[in-house]
């Protein structure tokens, strides 16, 4: 598949995605499953959050909808124009919807979920023409950096004796 963001002569991809990693890894370190993201707008982080599933026993607590929440208090606004949504791992169903709802332009992820992904694995919600709103999807970015954290988490899960 074709890249249908070109890449910000200033700031990579990797740059960015370097940051939604530091999120995954405080989700690691608080027993979440290590998923981070950020939002960005002109050029700076305008929101940033790690699963919080466990810590909240709140089903909804993913990066993603954490991090739309704290992005539309910033702009004062529920739509996220002209926002970057970076997650290393491909948003579910929950959050793709949250994405459209939320009018998010762009949104670049590290690894794909066959399990849950909703913008290219199981589903593309948020390239469905049917909705009011499309956002450009790039996915794999650092996507071995992205896949290590959660083999890494799940590996000592497994370990643990935990599901």
């Amino acid at each position: 598949m074709s890249d249908p963001l070109p890449s910000h002569p200033f700031t990579p991809h990797d740059f960015w995605m370097k940051k939604a990693l530091d999120q995954a890894v405080l989700a690691f370190d608080q027993g979440e499953v290590p998923v981070g993201a950020i939002i960005v707008h002109q050029e700076k982080i305008i929101a940033e959050a790690c699963n919080q599933r466990e810590m909240l026993n709140d089903p909804t607590a993913h990066a993603e909808m954490i991090a739309i929440t704290q992005a539309a208090e910033v702009l004062q606004s529920w739509r996220l124009l002209d926002c970057t949504l970076y997650v290393t791992l491909e948003p579910c169903t929950m959050c793709a919807g949250a994405i459209v709802q939320a009018r998010i332009p762009r949104v670049v992820y590290g690894v794909t979920d066959p399990k849950a992904g909703a913008c290219h694995s199981l589903f593309s919600l948020t390239s469905d023409i049917r909705l009011n709103h499309q956002a450009a999807v790039l996915g794999g970015v650092m996507q071995e950096d992205c896949r290590a954290i959660l083999q890494e988490f799940f590996r000592q899960q497994r370990a643990l004796g935990k599901k």
